[in-house]
C-alpha cells in the first residue's frame, strides 16, 4: 500500500466533526487550508478552519 492509498483510506475513515476540528486545528496552527476532495467533508473542515480563524486555541 502506497502513502497515497493510506492517506485516502484514514480520510474516508474520518467523521464530519474530525474534518471540522482537523479545520479547526488548521488555522490555530496557521498552517494552509488543506480540505479534502469529498463535498461533505470539505465544507465541515471550512466551517472549522473559520471558525478556528476567530476564536483562541485551547491553552
Amino acid at each position: 500500500m502506497n502513502q497515497e492509498t493510506k492517506l485516502t483510506t484514514i480520510h474516508s475513515q474520518m467523521s464530519d466533526e474530525d474534518w471540522f476540528n482537523l479545520g479547526k486545528s488548521d488555522a490555530w496552527t496557521k498552517k494552509p487550508k488543506q480540505p479534502p476532495e469529498n463535498s461533505q467533508s470539505a465544507s465541515m473542515y471550512e466551517l472549522g478552519y473559520c471558525e478556528g480563524k476567530i476564536a483562541r486555541p485551547p491553552i
